[in-house]
């Protein structure tokens, strides 16, 4: 398996696990020591666990690819998974923006990691569709209340 394709499968099960701002890093040519960062932000401890966990255990299961090693702590709140030619960072958010990788290795080209479905397109439309439905509903329901508030006013004028 290619190391691009350890990186985008790394990238997926991240999201999987509800990890944010995931960016894969080309470092072909630019470093010595890996061919591509993967990087992601967990916003706990737990859920730095949970990524890390379903990232090795799905590289293995579906794959199996174990990785070279793993370093970190949860306390440290940043973990790194060790695949031939791909390093894994997993963040939180303070760690990441003080650290900033995407920053330091700025001349690394960012590599497009999901899949778009031809079906996402269609249910994004549907869930504004649905919003404004909503908006119009609470919009219609003010109207209403104001009728009613000066037709009380006139009967107890009488």
């Amino acid at each position: 398996m290619e190391a691009i394709e350890i990186a985008r499968l790394c990238a997926n099960y991240a999201d999987d696990k509800k990890a944010e701002a995931i960016t894969i890093l080309d470092l072909r040519g630019l470093s010595p020591v890996t061919d591509f960062f993967v990087i992601c932000t967990a916003n706990s401890n737990p859920q730095v666990r949970a990524v890390r966990d379903e990232v090795i255990e799905q590289m293995r299961l579906k794959h199996g690819l174990k990785p070279l090693f793993s370093d970190g702590t949860y306390e440290s709140q940043w973990l790194i998974i060790n695949f031939p030619n791909v390093l894994v960072h997993i963040q939180s958010p303070e760690k990441r923006e003080f650290y900033a990788l995407e920053e330091l290795w700025g001349d690394a080209p960012v590599v497009t990691w999901r899949v778009e479905s031809p079906e996402a397109p269609a249910a994004a439309p549907k869930k504004r569709a649905v919003k404004k439905v909503a908006a119009v509903k609470k919009v219609a329901a003010k109207k209403v209340a104001a009728k009613k508030a000066p037709a009380k006013k006139a009967a107890k004028k009488k």
